[in-house]
């Protein structure tokens, strides 16, 4: 019974941790150097928001200003209420001009009806294109492509608009379109889609963990996500969302 009872408690307390774990309000910080004239830019990603409140507080202690806010897919899913899609853009806008990519869960709420929502609150959808990010001295491009889900991604389209010479963030929501496209320029890419595996011990996982890397002056990041799909516990892969710092400059 005692042995029992011991059980019961240590798996109520990691139960209990992995809800914790969960509800965490991370945001990473990246500094990233690019190649043109001397500015900085900085830019708010999130993504797999899913039925999960964005923070006031977080979205509040975020002193720095941001350019651009990127929703890097899954903004909601079948579970969440109208309410809490409009309460989070609204808190998203606060920061700046927010720009969304669709994930493969996004499409669950009404495609229709979640595009009525985007105009009302003036959010850019960015499918199978690319716009210039707004107020800078250096031509940047912001390039995504549709859900691979939705089988009507087309990173050809994409990226049709982008010069050699132009900077280039592109986001997919399943970073597995990367190894796909590495014919394609980009200098940033983002993504999210894996949660980090959500739920992992150690090196063990159903997907990997998210990471941030850069080699030869080209980064990557893929994000854990803010959210949780399934069940609202976390273990191992920490919840976050990002601010990346972009700065150019005319020699590295």
């Amino acid at each position: 019974m005692v042995g029992l009872a011991a059980v019961l408690v240590i798996c109520s307390g990691l139960l209990l941790y992995m809800v914790k774990i969960a509800f965490e309000n991370n945001v990473v910080r990246h500094k990233l150097t690019l190649k043109g004239m001397k500015e900085k830019y900085s830019i708010f990603f999130i993504s797999d928001i899913h039925t999960r409140t964005i923070s006031d507080k977080m979205i509040q202690s975020i002193n720095e200003p941001i350019q651009a806010v990127i929703i890097g897919g899954d903004l909601a899913d079948k579970r969440t209420p109208i309410s809490k899609i409009y309460q989070n853009l609204k808190l998203l806008r606060s920061l700046g001009p927010v720009y969304f990519i669709w994930g493969n869960n996004d499409r669950e709420v009404g495609e229709e009806r979640l595009r009525k929502i985007f105009q009302e609150m003036d959010v850019q959808i960015i499918e199978n294109d690319a716009v210039l990010l707004p107020n800078m001295m250096n031509r940047c491009w912001l390039s995504a492509v549709d859900d691979v889900s939705s089988r009507k991604a087309d990173p050809q389209k994409a990226f049709e608009k982008c010069q050699p010479e132009d900077a280039v963030i592109f986001v997919s929501h399943n970073p597995m379109l990367f190894s796909r496209i590495k014919n394609f320029h980009a200098d940033v890419w983002l993504a999210g889609h894996l949660h980090g595996g959500q739920i992992r011990f150690g090196p063990f996982g159903i997907h990997p963990l998210g990471s941030f890397t850069s080699v030869e002056g080209k980064y990557t990041l893929i994000s854990n996500g803010y959210g949780t799909t399934m069940i609202p516990l976390r273990f191992g892969a920490k919840p976050e969302c990002h601010i990346i710092e972009i700065n150019f400059q005319d020699t590295f």
